[in-house]
Parts: C-alpha cells; structure tokens; sequence
C-alpha cells in the first residue's frame, strides 16, 4: 500500500522535464561504472534515478531563474546550462557513490576510487571539488534520495504472490525480472513507444497523445508488473495466465495493460512484428 501510494504521488508530481535523462547512452554509462566497481543492482537503478531527479531539478531551478531574471541577464542562464553538460559525468559519479552508500554499506565508493576512474577520463577533478558535487545532489534533493526503484516494486510483488499461493520458481524467476529490467531501462525509449502505438492502435501518434503518455512510461507498478509477467511468459508459459490474474487482483492494473506491456518487452526482445 505505501509503495502503491508513493508511485501514486510520484505520478501527480511529475514535471514537464521528466525521464529527460534516462537516455540509453547515460543508463549503459551508469551501469558499467556500477559493474566496474561490483555494486548490486539495487545500487545502479538507484544512480540512475538520483541522476535523473538531480538533473530534472537543476533544469527546473534554472528556468526558473531565467524567468525571474531581465532580458539583459540571459547570458547567465546560458551558463549555467553549460556549466550542467559540462559536469554531468561528475554529477553522474555522484550518484552512483551515493547509491552505493544507500544499498552497500560494505562496499562504498569512496573518494579516491572515483577520483580514479575521472582521471582516467582525462578529467582532473579534486577531492574537494567531488565532495562539492556530492552535496549539490544532496542539497539539490532536499536530501530525499533513498526512494523506491522499480526493483522494489518486482521484489515486493514477487513476495505478495508467493504469499498468496501463486507457485512460482522464485531464484530463476527473480534473475529473469532483473535481466529484463536492465533491459528495459536499455530500451526504454523503444518499449514505451511500441507500447504507446500498441494502446492506442495508432502507429503515428500526436504530441498530445505523447505527452500524455508520460505518466505511464513514470508508472513504476505497471513496469513491476509488465517485467514480471514477461518473465513467467518466457520461463513457465503455463503459468502465464494465472499470474496475470494475480497481479490484476493485488495492483488493480488490468490484465490488458500487463499484457501490452509484456508484449511491448517481447518484441524487442525478439525483434519481431508478429503478436
């Protein structure tokens, strides 16, 4: 109920910016820095959502700022929009060592390993000035950063059917929903828009349309649902049906949504046109 209310939230809050930063480039960039440096994968979808809130607010701020400031002023908006490309990749380790110190408390990165890694990157960043960044993505978020990823939703979801009897292989299970969620934070861009032309039986959706779909590409539950129904699909068909019923009863989501969705993962999986 909290997790359901708090994607719930999420959904009203969202702004004109959101999901601008979950581009694949920056997802694969966040996920092999998180492997390099052997962190689970609650730690890199909780960077990747830090990033995303981080970056979403800092645009806000500065539009903001645009509009209380006189015409004669532009110039400084314009730098502080270059000055936010210019330390994305610092911002972007930020997060991750912020998501490390959030899920792995025995394996945090700390300073000197990030230093490193910029350095190698040909950038020559201080201590102080990562320390710096660290606090502008805490002040940034008010210092709200240990938020639910959709990982959490597929893990609870996952618990709940097994505790109403739904008789699923839970190790396999659990591996293959992972699997898929990399992959659908990969794919994001081509999921969602197969999806979107799939609801609403249009190849060439408006901007309206588009637009409107935003808050069902933010929907955290419908994603937990849609990567847990494909991974039953693909590793006990048999199965299928009855935890779509499930998962109808226990989120309210209707059993043609989760199907879409599966759909939606499937064919980009296979990269095929055929239902």
């Amino acid at each position: 109920l909290r997790l359901a209310s708090d994607n719930e939230r999420g959904l009203r809050e969202l702004g004109d910016e959101t999901e601008s930063f979950k581009e694949t480039q920056i997802v694969e960039f966040v996920f092999l820095l998180a492997e390099k440096w052997h962190l689970d994968h609650s730690a890199r979808y909780q960077a990747v959502e830090l990033l995303d809130r981080f970056m979403v607010k800092r645009v806000e701020q500065i539009c903001q700022s645009s509009h209380d400031r006189s015409q004669g002023q532009g110039s400084s908006t314009s730098s502080q929009k270059d000055q936010l490309c210019d330390t994305l990749v610092l911002r972007l380790v930020s997060c991750v060592q912020l998501a490390s110190k959030l899920s792995l408390h025995y394996n945090i990165v700390n300073n000197d390993t990030a230093l490193k890694f910029l350095q190698s990157l040909k950038y020559s960043y201080t201590k102080q000035e990562l320390l710096e960044s660290e606090l502008a993505v805490l002040e940034t978020l008010h210092f709200h950063i240990n938020v639910s990823t959709p990982l959490t939703y597929v893990e609870l979801l996952l618990e709940v059917l097994g505790h109403n009897g739904c008789l699923l292989p839970a190790k396999p299970l659990h591996q293959m929903c992972v699997e898929l969620l990399d992959f659908s934070y990969l794919m994001r861009d081509a999921i969602y828009d197969t999806l979107l032309k799939v609801a609403i039986e249009n190849s060439t959706p408006s901007k309206l349309q588009v637009a409107k779909f935003l808050t069902v590409k933010e929907d955290l539950m419908l994603l937990a649902v849609g990567i847990i129904s494909t991974s039953v699909f693909i590793l006990n068909p048999g199965l299928w049906k009855q935890v779509v019923e499930h998962l109808n009863c226990v989120t309210g989501i209707t059993s043609q949504s989760i199907l879409e969705f599966s759909y939606a993962v499937l064919k980009h999986i296979i990269g095929s046109t055929t239902p």
